[in-house]
Parts: structure tokens; C-alpha cells; sequence
């Protein structure tokens, strides 16, 4: 039996099914209208955007339902007062108790959305969480279609042991002690420290390096790219640039291997608001597979080595880096 790849929609794709099947269907079948209710785009994208984290639009749609599920009560309930008032007319004192029917169609605006769904569900988290050196944003591939993955590292004084958690596999683990070893190897160059301003990083320190959601099981190569990043602000003590995301392999020469799942990567990438995604280059080919306004958003950095990487993630460049690649390699919109 063969197994076809089916890959996740843009959040432009999910608002045109949205409003050419998906809201149409939910009006049928719960017996309303397009004259009883309204949901604009802008609404839709609030949806997807606040309430939905998926590759397909299952929960889209059921969000759909649950508002008209929502504005059917309204609509039932405005019948019920208009029936009530065409029987008994000559007791107008008794319609002021009763709620007015509502007017129509009714909108979904952003303050109904709050009311029926709640308050949202995600949030644009990722400038938030790049505050403090020692973090970066990778992107991985699930059976659900690409996520973001967060990186954190923290060091202490110790003896130079490195901690990793977060249900991590082998392939993933060596991609961090890889990580460490490349770093440390050209620790001179890239001017990184340890804690008292050693030339070795892991001297008289220990690192703890956590991938968050450890409720869920991570491995493969991809990350190895964030960890080096990661570290690299952890032992340099700059900030990485809020708005960039990143995958691809490691070697321990430093050469940046092509990974897996860029194209539901990159869409995760742009559903999460970054503008600056990281590749390898010889995953430059399958930008081509990209909507063509996802490519216009989105800053793309190929990367041969780790000097591409680390220039293209910290402004301004990096430390080391500028004597080969003083200026990214950034793409063509395409």
C-alpha cells in the first residue's frame, strides 16, 4: 500500500474553503441562512489564526459549528418573541419584558468570536520568547504538518556534563552533542565563553539544554541547526532575532545538510508570523513547491555552513563569521 504525503494548506487556502464549502455546509445544517448570518474574512482569519493550530481544517470547521450552533439559539429565540407578540397584541406592557428579535444578518465580529469560542486558544508567541539569550525557533515536520520548536539552554557552574529533556530520540541527541563539539572547536573564533570568560565554553559549566512540550516525543536531524544557534547565544550572550526560524542538519565540520518536510515546515513558519526562515541549500529547490504569497512574505537564508546560519540569525552578523560571509545569502522572492 502507498503512502501519499498530503501536505498542509496556507492560511489564505483555509479562508477560501471556509467561505466556498465549510460555512455554507454548517448554514445547512443548522438551518440557516446567508440572510440570518455573516461571517466575514477577517473573522475567518481570526479563527484559524486564534482558535485553530492544524494543518487541515477539521477544527476550523467545527468552530464554524459552534458558532452557528450559537446564532441558531439567537435566531430561535427571536422567533419565539415574534410569534409571542403576533398572539397577543393587546398586551404591549408584557413585549417590554421580552428580549427584541435579533437584527439580521447577524455579524461575527471579533467581540461576538470572544463571546461564542471563548478567549483564544494560541497566541503569537514567538517574539515573546525570544527575550533572553540561550533560545531559538526550529522548524519540525509532524504527521499533522510542519510546527515551530522552541530551544532553551541554560548553563551553571558544574563539570562540564551537558542535560538534555524534552522526550528526545538519538538522533536528536547526537545533534546536540554534535552541536557542542563544533561550537566548542571554534570557540575562539566565534569569541564564546564559558561563565568567568574562559576560552572553553563547557569549562567549570554545565549546560541544560530543554525542548519544551515534553509531553511529546522529538527526534531527527533538522534541529541541529536551532541548537547550534541556541548555544551560540547562550555562550556569546546576544539575543536571537525575534522574527527567524530555522532547520537543517549539522556536521561536524559544519556544513548544513539538507532535511526533510520544508514545505510544511515553511508554512508553519509563516502561520506562527516569522519572516526570516533559515534553509539549507540544497533545499533551495523546494521553494518552488510554495504559494506564491507565502514566498513574498517570508525573507529566505540558504545556508552552506554555519556561518550562513549564525549571520542570518543574530543581527548584524555574528562574531567569526565576517571574514567569509559578511552579508547572508538571502534568496529571491521568487
Amino acid at each position: 500500500m502507498e503512502v501519499l504525503q498530503v501536505p498542509g494548506y496556507t492560511q489564505e487556502e483555509k479562508v477560501e474553503i471556509a467561505h466556498r464549502h465549510l460555512i455554507q455546509n454548517q448554514l445547512e445544517q443548522h438551518g440557516l441562512t446567508p440572510q440570518q448570518l455573516h461571517i466575514p474574512q477577517d473573522t475567518t482569519q481570526n479563527i484559524i489564526s486564534s482558535y485553530t493550530r492544524e494543518a487541515g481544517v477539521r477544527s476550523l470547521e467545527r468552530k464554524l459549528g459552534a458558532i452557528c450552533r450559537a446564532v441558531a439559539v439567537k435566531v430561535a429565540e427571536g422567533h419565539t418573541v415574534t410569534k409571542t407578540e403576533a398572539l397577543s397584541p393587546e398586551n404591549p406592557e408584557q413585549r417590554g419584558d421580552k428580549a427584541a428579535p435579533p437584527e439580521m444578518p447577524i455579524m461575527i465580529d471579533h467581540v461576538a468570536l470572544k463571546d461564542i469560542l471563548g478567549p483564544p486558544l494560541f497566541e503569537m508567541e514567538v517574539s515573546e520568547r525570544l527575550t533572553l539569550p540561550g533560545v531559538a525557533v526550529g522548524l519540525a515536520w509532524t504527521p499533522l504538518g510542519g510546527e515551530i520548536l522552541f530551544v532553551e539552554a541554560s548553563r551553571m557552574e558544574g563539570e562540564g556534563q551537558l542535560t538534555l529533556t524534552g522526550q528526545l530520540g538519538d538522533v536528536m541527541k547526537e545533534s546536540a552533542h554534535l552541536a557542542i563539539s563544533w561550537l566548542r572547536a571554534n570557540a575562539k573564533t566565534y569569541q564564546l565563553t564559558n561563565m568567568v570568560g574562559g576560552p572553553d565554553p563547557m569549562e567549570g559549566t554545565d549546560i541544560h539544554l530543554h525542548f519544551p512540550a515534553g509531553a511529546v516525543t522529538k527526534d531527527g536531524p533538522s534541529a541541529g541547526v536551532t541548537i547550534v544557534t541556541c548555544l551560540a547565544s547562550l555562550f556569546s550572550g546576544r539575543l536571537v532575532r525575534s522574527d527567524v526560524a530555522m532547520t537543517g542538519e549539522i556536521t561536524l565540520r559544519g556544513l548544513v545538510l539538507p532535511v526533510g518536510g520544508i514545505k510544511d515546515k515553511i508554512l508553519a513558519a509563516h502561520r506562527a508570523g516569522v519572516k526570516r526562515v533559515i534553509l539549507p541549500k540544497r533545499n533551495e529547490k523546494d521553494l518552488v513547491e510554495l504559494p506564491a504569497n507565502v514566498r513574498a512574505d517570508l525573507d529566505f537564508v540558504i545556508a552552506a555552513n554555519l556561518d550562513d546560519v549564525l549571520n542570518g540569525a543574530f543581527d548584524g552578523g555574528f562574531p567569526g563569521t565576517a571574514g567569509t560571509h559578511t552579508q547572508p545569502q538571502l534568496s529571491s522572492k521568487l
